[in-house]
């Protein structure tokens, strides 16, 4: 059955590709894209990643005071586990109507699902909470998901100010597989336990207006030729956090099972950014200050006998942290272009003692008339403690050569090298080295 919609879906969107927009009675436009996305592992050396992507785009303005906007992917993945098995996914990415001068010239409104990124840094956006983060690909940064919200924008000259309703929470998407680690990281148990399964329960907030839904405002304006912006989001963190352990004895000689529920936590962050340049270097700033909701950790053990003993942490105290971005980017006269960034507090870290530094740069140039795009350096480097990066550090290298044998035609070939020591973010994975190579057709 599902093989049945997958390929009605797909001879849809063959008639609509056969169609003229305005000869189907559309009064708009029509584009999209096919991807191609395959990673080799160095060792060993097997397939991590083998999947196409089919991206189809509507838009029009049928008339001056309103414009729609629809994105939806097909996605096909082979299953590496079962060669026989190939899946398939659809997906309404963005789907939203826009309505200008709505009530009055000043006000624009935008309803439906929609893609919301806010900041001005590159990708790496602590003031952008509204959409959740899609870490599907853990390399791919700053991807987010679509949700289902209302956006209403009011504008006076160089100033705005923008308001967000979003009735039913999102969730993140997480990686799978190995790279799941990056995140997770290792779990720890009391001294003396060892751990043979493991269990979680992801706990979704009420559907309630004080439980799921989420509202946030920004202001933007230009100041001495900066774009300035402050924001403000409340609502939850898409990523969850664990507030219950149930630990049960399976012998004497410390081995254990182990059942986690999850929650996603409450939390306020309020924003600012910057953009601008100084004579011919762009440069940007953006902050944030988180106010959680504390979570406690109850940790529950079962005896072989049956006997409980119980015991309570912070999981995330309720004491704000801040994350920041600082970035600049410069064109050399030679042609090279260097982009470079410093990160405090990457998007999964939580709480003033665990957020970690990151330094994250790429040089690259164009040859052949922007044929040829070559990015030997480009490069994450993560410092959870400055006063013991011998033993703890992570970086990740992506070399990248990307080939244009036509306007509409993109073909990527890199790798991604990854090194560490101790308990970080890149560590957790520095077994996984591949290489990739990746195929675009725009139409």
């Amino acid at each position: 059955m599902k093989h049945k919609i997958v390929i009605m879906i797909i001879l849809f969107c063959c008639s609509l590709l056969s169609v003229q927009p305005g000869m189907a009675g559309i009064e708009g436009n029509m584009n999209g894209d096919i991807r191609t996305d395959q990673r080799l592992r160095f060792d060993p050396q097997e397939f991590t990643r083998n999947e196409a992507r089919l991206h189809i785009k509507f838009e029009g303005e049928p008339i001056e005071k309103y414009h729609y906007f629809a994105e939806a992917q097909l996605k096909g993945e082979r299953d590496l586990t079962n060669d026989d098995q190939f899946e398939w996914e659809f997906e309404l990415r963005e789907g939203y109507l826009d309505l200008y001068n709505f009530l009055s010239d000043q006000l624009d409104v935008r309803i439906g699902k929609q893609i919301i990124a806010w900041g001005k840094a590159d990708k790496l956006n602590p003031t952008s909470n509204v959409s959740p983060d899609n870490l599907e690909d853990i390399f791919d940064f700053g991807e987010k998901l679509g949700v289902n919200a209302v956006q209403a924008a009011v504008y006076w000259g160089d100033m705005s100010v923008t308001g967000i309703f979003i009735p039913e929470f999102g969730v993140a998407e997480l990686p799978s597989g190995d790279f799941g680690r990056a995140f997770a990281g290792t779990t720890e148990l009391p001294s003396g336990m060892t751990l043979r399964n493991s269990v979680q329960h992801t706990l979704q907030p009420e559907s309630t207006l004080d439980e799921s839904s989420a509202y946030a405002v920004k202001i933007s304006t230009v100041f001495w030729e900066y774009d300035v912006s402050l924001s403000y989001f409340a609502g939850r963190d898409d990523l969850p956090l664990a507030n219950i352990a149930r630990l049960t004895a399976v012998d004497e000689l410390g081995t254990v099972d182990l059942d986690v529920d999850l929650i996603y936590p409450k939390m306020q962050v309020i924003g600012a950014d910057v953009a601008g340049q100084i004579k011919t270097i762009g440069v940007w700033a953006e902050g944030a200050l988180f106010l959680p909701d504390k979570v406690d950790l109850t940790t529950t053990l079962t005896t072989l006998k049956g006997i409980q003993s119980q015991g309570k942490t912070v999981a995330l105290d309720d004491e704000p942290y801040f994350k920041y971005v600082l970035g600049m980017d410069y064109t050399f006269k030679n042609g090279w272009y260097v982009n470079a960034q410093f990160v405090h507090g990457f998007f999964h870290e939580r709480g003033r003692d665990e957020l970690s530094d990151y330094t994250v740069f790429r040089f690259e140039k164009d040859f052949l008339n922007a044929e040829l795009t070559i990015a030997p350096v480009q490069m994450a480097i993560a410092i959870p403690d400055w006063d013991d990066i011998d033993v703890n550090h992570g970086v990740v290298g992506m070399p990248e050569i990307t080939y244009r044998p036509a306007d509409n035609i993109e073909l990527i070939l890199g790798a991604y090298i990854i090194t560490g020591k101790g308990p970080n973010m890149f560590s957790e994975i520095k077994d996984q080295d591949q290489m990739y190579f990746k195929a675009k057709v725009s139409f």
